[in-house]
């Protein structure tokens, strides 16, 4: 639901796809706020192609990303540097996630893919005692402030476009080609099953469509 005409919002999607930009890498910035300056094991759920996943190498002794995605699991190989210890692999987090237990679990615009429940019980799991699951996600809009905050975000997001992209047309990021899908779940549907399963969590609705989930397991 949204309060412009038809008209001008095909205007803005035109608009957005000439000056793209990663709502997800947005955040990217606070997800390192969230964790230790130093730290031993980071896992990386739906890692893409790869961006945060290097980022947390400049504090974590090793990283490992999970991506679904073989496509951009390559290029999250080939923009990696050896010198990084990163690994990738190719597989269904619904499914598995890599054995062992980590400091730091993040999960960016890829929790809504998955079976939510089970999703969040795999990661506590994982979670190594102490340890700091950050998530980063999409929920459908449902309540007045969900549409006023999706409503705010439309031109906001057209002119952080135009400034990242410094006025010219750019291609879409690597890390925008990953598959996308629409979110089912309402913030406070979230919110509910979330509590019940991670006791203590923290959720904030946020701008860009997106909400933040932090939990620090005892």
């Amino acid at each position: 639901m949204t309060i412009l005409p038809p008209r001008v919002l095909r205007a803005l999607e035109r608009f957005n796809a000439t000056y793209p930009w990663d709502h997800n890498a947005h955040y990217h910035r606070w997800i390192l706020r969230q964790v230790p300056r130093c730290f031993d094991r980071a896992l990386d759920i739906g890692s893409g192609s790869g961006d945060l996943a290097r980022l947390l190498a400049g504090r974590a002794t090793a990283v490992h990303g999970v991506d679904a995605d073989a496509g951009i699991t390559a290029q999250a190989r080939r923009l990696t540097p050896p010198a990084l210890d990163v690994t990738y692999t190719v597989a269904d987090a619904s499914a598995a996630l890599p054995a062992g237990t980590y400091d730091v679990i993040t999960c960016v615009a890829a929790l809504h893919h998955l079976p939510f429940t089970e999703a969040l019980t795999r990661f506590r799991r994982h979670l190594a005692p102490g340890g700091t699951l950050i998530v980063v996600g999409l929920c459908r809009a449902h309540t007045p402030v969900d549409h006023l905050l999706g409503t705010v975000a439309i031109p906001a997001n057209a002119v952080t476009g135009w400034l990242k992209n410094k006025g010219r047309p750019s291609p879409r990021p690597v890390s925008m080609t990953a598959p996308v899908r629409p979110a089912e779940m309402t913030f406070d549907e979230i919110a509910r099953t979330a509590g019940e399963i991670l006791p203590g969590a923290r959720l904030r609705r946020r701008l860009f469509w997106r909400y933040t989930l932090v939990w620090h397991r005892p």
